[in-house]
């Protein structure tokens, strides 16, 4: 009896146990919970719905939420890249069990609370590309079981704390605070250690001092960044020689020096030599000093990529950098480098991007480089190369740009050049090239951005085959001796925008098709022996902004009309017999002309046809001969004529009354498909007349098409809005409301001067409505939109300065069968029938574009931020291409994070408001232009998976809107 006795109380006392485990259990899981619903009250915006589970009684089924194998207690908390907008809570680190913590790409503000200390578990935690202020908390030294820690792309400012380096546990293998604005020197002390370290990133911050030694402690590192600081001493020989996993080591523009007073890199690469899983080594930006060692040859032949330019390395160029057999870029440009290119480095069977630019090599350029079968980019230009130019270059199918620029290169230019096929850019001036332009290099139409040839001893007539570059940017063929006339066919360049032709002896007329090219910008003709009368289709160009036409032979009158209204005397000196209204230029005689009344008699003989979209005017018969176009485009005309909405009756003659007959004079832009006139109609309304233009029938029907289907059925404060259309046989036209503004381009550029027209706070305005456009159009339009050109000339502004998108002629709709199919999957928007049309303007085109990729949002998106780089640098992209050779979203990233005052400064300078300027009001400019540019370099990413979504985009920009109106709502420190 007393044994079961026993056992009934053992048994009553295990059932007692196991209830208030189970009972505790219960109030952990409650206590989660209640720290998830603190966390989450802190969330203002959740555009992505991410949380909208978050209120079921099973906290481990949450989004994001991970639950240990019993559901007793949360473990993982990851929610990264859901555009989440608001503050972390401090209460969401009572979750004692959290192992992981992953926040990362969105929007969250604020400090880092210091209660993540408190989470002791934790051992991933990642805030990287978040909108974090203030400290980095110390309290992250409690962290012991902490293995991977990334706070990179944030906000954060002063020292890192030295409990990082030496309090955390020696376990911590990924550490990275890159691109913050952290300051003071790398606490790294000698009595700590981080044996396990095998990522340090800090690239991008404002750290000073030298590197710590004991950074040596860390030999499985892998990779160190510690690019864009201000770091100083000699390069850290003793350092990276303890480090034999290294495989990335980038140092590049920071303040290092060689050793022996800047003198000596052989010690350096000589710490390299253990390294033998060493890729990339970059050392740009440094002003390094001394020549470069032949030991660079026994570097790690897994070696990739090299970067040494900017710095002032002499000497030659030592052979023995042919053993680097894996490398594919060799940077040494912008340095003193003399002697002749070896020919073992065209040995370098990989290699596809060589600079070896702004240096003082001479001798001639090797022909060996036509053995180089993946050489994509030969840079060799700003150095005293002389000889001729290889005819080996035709053997390299890849190469994509060459530019020998500004060397002293001689003979002729080698026709087999015609056979690089992929070329697009040709750069050869100002160098001693004689003979003619080849055929075969003329019709190079893979050209893409610009052909160069000027400063040369060219002669001879410009090839007809030069009409075939139809999408090339530039033309330069000045100062040289081409002469006989300039051929009509360059009007079928249409992608032009700069031709300068100056300082030849050409002769003849000058074609009136240059001025039909639509594009066009800039044209120089001086200094030639052109005759007869300007072409009046130069003056009707809307795009034509730069002119010279000095010292020719033209004769005949000029009006300060239409392009050449912003025109002095400069761009008519030295031809005698041009008479008109521009400043300085003589008047010319009057003569009587009968065009106005020939038009007048010939408006009251043509019947006035009315011409709506699907509103039966006349008969039917009259509707078959002539059919109509219905905006849906996939019901029959009937049915388009019950349901379409009742457009207003304009009269094609009404159109042109209101106009003047489409009169130069009214002419207010140009595009691909067409021009845009301004007119008003006799009740006063001021519009804005789009005429297709009827040649490319096809392409203009699509694209009348396409762009009326998407005025129809989109509504939204920041896109245009369509009053009618017009579609006949022989004309088709949209009439939208003239907007007294005119568009962004005119402010950004005004013809009368240098400074922008906008301040800071309606550039960020417009910018925001754009954002809100084009948001509208990628998630919630009943027809999903990809525009595809956005750009300034294509944003409007109307009379209170709000800023509506417009020109939709090579938009993509999106062709979703499946609703699941989201509106950001490429897959899912159809190419129409502009699809062998470039995808919009040459600068603002996503580089996946070129590549044959089809348009999605993420296209948008990486215009936009071209956008807002431009605002910013007050450039074009295209000047940026033509003058820098890269793109915007290169050139201001070589200017990030430490160089980019000047670009700052003149965006004050251009846009302050024109109040007066205080102190705390510049801070508030100088912080929201940083802010534009990180964004503008976040849209302009390579990779489109990492660009946000147009309404990540909205939002950020409504917050520096907001910041701007009222600095206080976000400047809490």
């Amino acid at each position: 009896m007393g044994s079961q006795k026993i056992s009934s109380f053992d048994l009553l006392f295990l059932i007692i146990v196991f209830y208030v485990v189970r009972a505790e259990n219960g109030t952990q899981i409650l206590n989660d919970r209640a720290s998830l619903v603190s966390f989450m009250s802190r969330i203002i915006d959740d555009p992505k719905n991410a949380l909208e589970n978050w209120n079921t009684s099973d906290v481990c089924k949450w989004s994001g939420v991970g639950c240990d194998k019993n559901g007793n207690r949360v473990v993982r908390l990851t929610l990264s890249q859901k555009s989440l907008r608001g503050t972390i809570a401090p209460s969401l680190f009572n979750l004692s069990y959290l192992s992981i913590l992953d926040l990362s790409g969105n929007f969250f503000e604020g400090r880092i609370p210091a209660e993540l200390g408190s989470a002791s578990r934790l051992e991933e935690i990642s805030l990287s590309s978040n909108l974090l202020e203030g400290y980095i908390p110390n309290e992250l030294g409690f962290l012991h079981q902490l293995v991977y820690l990334n706070f990179g792309s944030n906000k954060l400012i002063g020292d890192i704390p030295m409990s990082l380096f030496c309090n955390s546990s020696s376990s911590l293998k990924y550490l990275d605070l890159s691109n913050n604005s952290l300051t003071g020197e790398i606490h790294l002390k000698d009595q700590c250690e981080l044996k396990e370290l095998k990522y340090l990133l800090l690239w991008s911050n404002h750290l000073v001092g030298e590197v710590p030694q004991a950074l040596s402690k860390s030999s499985k590192l892998e990779w160190l960044d510690l690019e864009s600081n201000s770091l100083t001493g000699e390069l850290p020989s003793k350092i990276v020689s303890k480090m034999v996993n290294l495989q990335v080591l980038q140092l590049s523009y920071n303040r290092f020096s060689s050793h022996n007073g800047n003198t000596d890199l052989k010690p350096f690469f000589a710490s390299l030599a253990n390294c033998s899983n060493l890729k990339e080594l970059d050392l740009a930006g440094n002003h390094l000093g001394g020549e470069l060692p032949s030991i660079i040859g026994t570097l790690s032949t897994k070696l990739a990529q090299i970067n040494l330019d900017d710095n002032h390395i002499y000497g030659p160029i030592p052979p023995q950098i042919s053993n680097l057999v894996n490398l594919t870029l060799l940077n040494l440009s912008s340095n003193l480098l003399n002697g002749s290119i070896p020919p073992e480095i065209c040995q370098l069977g990989t290699l596809e991007r060589l600079y070896l630019a702004d240096n003082s090599l001479s001798g001639h350029i090797p022909s060996a480089f036509g053995n180089v079968p993946h050489l994509g980019l030969l840079d060799l230009s700003k150095n005293k190369l002389s000889g001729t130019i290889p005819d080996s270059f035709a053997n390299l199918s890849q190469l994509r740009r060459l530019l020998l620029y500004d060397n002293q290169l001689s003979g002729t230019i080698p026709p087999s050049l015609g056979k690089c096929i992929n070329l697009e850019i040709l750069d050869l001036s100002y160098n001693r090239i004689s003979g003619t332009i080849p055929s075969e290099v003329a019709g190079l139409s893979s050209l893409k951005l610009y052909l160069n040839l000027s400063g040369n001893h060219l002669n001879g007539y410009i090839p007809l085959e030069l009409s075939k570059m139809n999408m090339v940017l530039a033309i330069d063929l000045s100062s040289n001796n081409l002469s006989s006339t300039i051929p009509s066919q360059l009007g079928s360049c249409i992608a032009l925008e700069h031709l300068n032709l100056s300082r030849n002896i050409f002769e003849g007329p000058l074609p009136a098709s240059i001025g039909n090219l639509p594009y066009l910008k800039e044209l120089d003709v001086s200094f030639n022996q052109l005759t007869g009368e300007i072409p009046a289709s130069l003056q009707a160009s809307s795009t034509l902004k730069q002119l010279n036409f000095s010292y020719n032979s033209f004769y005949g009158n000029i009006t300060n009309n239409g392009a050449f209204s912003s025109l002095t005397m400069k761009s008519f000196l030295g031809n005698n017999r041009l008479c008109g209204s521009i400043e300085g230029m003589r008047k010319c005689h009057r003569k009587r002309t009968y065009h106005l009344l020939v038009a007048i008699l010939l408006s009251l003989v043509i019947t006035p046809i009315f011409c709506l979209a699907g509103y039966p005017l006349l008969g039917s018969k009259f509707r078959r001969q002539s059919p109509v176009f219905n905006l849906k485009g996939i019901e029959d005309e009937e049915e388009a004529t019950r349901k379409e909405i009742k457009y207003p009756r304009i009269s094609h003659q009404q159109l042109i009354d209101a106009t003047g007959g489409f009169s130069p004079s009214t002419l207010i832009g140009s595009g691909r498909f067409g021009h845009v006139y301004k007119g008003v109609l006799q009740d006063n309304t001021r519009i804005a007349v789009k005429v297709l233009q009827s040649k490319a029938e096809g392409e203009i029907s699509g694209s009348f098409k396409r762009e009326c289907q998407i005025l129809k059925r989109t509504r939204h404060r920041n896109l245009i809005r369509i009053i009618t259309i017009c579609s006949r046989p022989d004309f088709k036209a949209i009439v939208l409301p003239l907007m007294p503004n005119g568009s962004l381009e005119n402010h950004l550029y005004p013809s009368h001067g240098l400074k922008c027209r906008l301040d800071l706070v309606q550039l960020v305005s417009i910018c925001s409505d754009v954002a809100e456009g084009m948001a509208y159009l990628h998630h919630y339009s009943p027809i999903k939109v990809v525009h595809c050109d956005l750009k300034p000339s294509n944003i409007l502004l109307d009379d209170d300065m709000t800023a509506l998108v417009t020109d939709f002629g090579i938009s993509r709709l999106v062709k979703v069968a499946d609703e699941n199919v989201s509106v950001n999957d490429s897959a899912a928007y159809s190419f129409g029938s502009t699809d062998g049309l470039l995808c919009g303007s040459v600068g603002y085109i996503a580089p996946e574009y070129g590549m044959g990729k089809r348009a999605s949002p993420q296209g948008d998106v990486y215009s936009l931020g071209v956008l807002l780089l431009e605002i910013v640098a007050g450039r074009r992209p295209t000047d940026i291409l033509f003058k820098e050779g890269s793109s915007l979203h290169e050139w201001v990233k070589s200017h990030y994070p430490n160089r980019l005052e000047p670009i700052v400064d003149g965006a004050i300078e251009r846009c302050a408001p024109r109040a007066t300027i205080q102190h705390d009001s510049s801070k508030i400019w100088h912080d929201v232009i940083l802010e534009l540019i990180e964004l503008g370099l976040i849209c302009t990413q390579y990779n489109p998976a990492t660009r946000p979504t147009m309404l990540d985009v909205a939002h950020e920009i409504s917050s520096m809107k907001q910041y701007l109106h009222n600095p206080s709502i976000l400047l809490i420190e």
